[in-house]
């Protein structure tokens, strides 16, 4: 070292260095016994080569230069940055590295490239990191295919919190499913559209409007305070719990139908980050489709109806 690179490269998008194809390049005599040798080309650090590309993204298409420095300096530095446990080192090392660099040269204004770092945990199973080398690893589309990527997605977000290691269970991903399968009968066979409102309210209503005036609330507290996905998804099954005991106590009365069907409505809405699929499609059974449900605001909850109910 130095050693010039060569300018007749064929870059063909073919596994491994386009180096490595040029023999004029790799065979070569050594500088220090003068035998015959060969020049190593692979030198580069997969996590080194993806450690700028938040940069490129923020000019993709220019075909002048790395990045634009004014499209970079709006977007930069990244607001969220979410890896698993394995990136946390070397490629968030070298990612601030070449940021650093980069300001050097004055091409960015920042001197960190995130702003926030989320480090997710491992997935294990049996207690073991899942892995090809160990063959442990469980097949993704055996999982769609016979539940489908919104159970998954509940499970995932369900069993642990992000940051922290996730145990795979298979007894888990079935209770999601049933959870799911549960709330779109709650929408077929409870859902009423168009129903009246009676602003007299008994205990039972008032319980109800409590439990689901919660569950927004912590909900929205789970998105705007962290990524305590977990607590979300069991405050939507608290509401699903009472929703059917509200049910079952108020069958014979058409005039809680309206409490009711909010109720479900809510669970839907509250339910569609997570589950973007199902929710949706029970968004259209119930009347909806004005409006895609990812376009409908956020449901807000009434401080009031937060108290304590009496008995």
């Amino acid at each position: 070292m130095p050693v010039v690179l060569p300018q007749d490269v064929q870059v063909t998008g073919e596994g491994g260095s386009p180096l490595a194809r040029l023999s004029s390049f790799v065979t070569c005599v050594c500088p220090k016994c003068g035998l015959q040798a060969r020049r190593e080309t692979d030198t580069m650090a997969t996590f080194f080569d993806s450690s700028w590309y938040f940069l490129r993204f923020c000019s993709a298409h220019n075909n002048k230069k790395i990045f634009d420095e004014h499209e970079a300096q709006y977007w930069m530095p990244v607001d969220q940055y979410v890896g698993g446990i394995e990136h946390a080192i070397l490629h968030l090392l070298y990612a601030r590295f070449f940021t650093k660099f980069f300001k050097d040269l004055g091409l960015v204004q920042t001197e960190e490239p995130f702003v926030r770092l989320l480090t997710q945990g491992m997935v294990l199973k049996s207690g073991e990191v899942m892995s090809k080398s160990r063959g442990n690893t469980v097949d993704p589309d055996e999982v769609l295919s016979q539940y489908g990527a919104d159970t998954l997605r509940l499970f995932i977000l369900f069993a642990a919190p992000p940051e922290d290691q996730l145990e795979w269970n298979s007894e888990g991903l079935e209770g999601n499913w049933r959870f799911l399968n549960r709330i779109f009968l709650m929408v077929e066979n409870r859902y009423k559209k168009d129903v009246v409102f009676h602003d007299v309210l008994d205990v039972q209503d008032e319980e109800l409007e409590r439990v689901r005036n919660t569950a927004i609330k912590k909900v929205t507290q789970a998105f705007e305070e962290g990524y305590k996905f977990n607590t979300a998804i069991s405050q939507i099954m608290i509401l699903a719990n009472s929703i059917d005991k509200y049910q079952a106590n108020n069958s014979r009365y058409p005039i809680k139908d309206f409490l009711l069907s909010r109720a479900i409505e809510t669970v839907v809405l509250l339910l569609a980050p997570f589950t973007p699929h199902i929710a949706e499609e029970m968004w259209q059974m119930m009347g909806k489709s004005e409006i895609t449900i990812s376009h409908v605001a956020w449901p807000t909850f009434d401080e009031n109806a937060l108290k304590p109910v009496p008995s």
